[in-house]
């Protein structure tokens, strides 16, 4: 019976024990398209890998699918988070930082030790 109550205890806190920035988020577009990104654990870090696809025509099977846009992000506490991104449109990876409020996350790639910034804002789907 302690097994069994142990057992059910771990599963209830699971959620709560999950990293706030978990999820499947939508991209700004970049170069005319967007994704939708399943942010998840990568071994002691947090990656987000490509699902789904989108241009102005609707749903596309681009060549990026399941590939890492966010890197290696490792919580610095407040919400925020320091790693690297990935930009599909030129295949460069950046320094990369994500400031998570709510259900908005606010995600940059840096270069210059992280002086010069191009951001985007993403929203977490439902």
């Amino acid at each position: 019976m302690k097994t069994v109550l142990a057992a059910a205890l771990v599963l209830l806190a699971a959620p709560a024990l999950a990293d706030p920035v978990h999820g499947m988020w939508q991209t700004q577009p970049d170069d005319g398209a967007y994704a939708h990104v399943q942010m998840a654990p990568c071994g002691q870090a947090i990656c987000g890998v490509i699902k789904r696809t989108f241009n102005a025509q609707g749903e596309y099977k681009s060549p990026n699918l399941g590939k890492k846009l966010v890197i290696d992000m490792v919580p610095q506490g407040g919400g925020k988070y320091a790693g690297q991104v990935w930009r599909p449109s030129n295949d460069k990876v950046y320094i990369g930082k994500i400031e998570l409020s709510g259900d908005s996350l606010r995600l940059a790639g840096c270069i210059a030790g992280g002086l010069l910034c191009s951001k985007q804002t993403w929203t977490r789907l439902k």
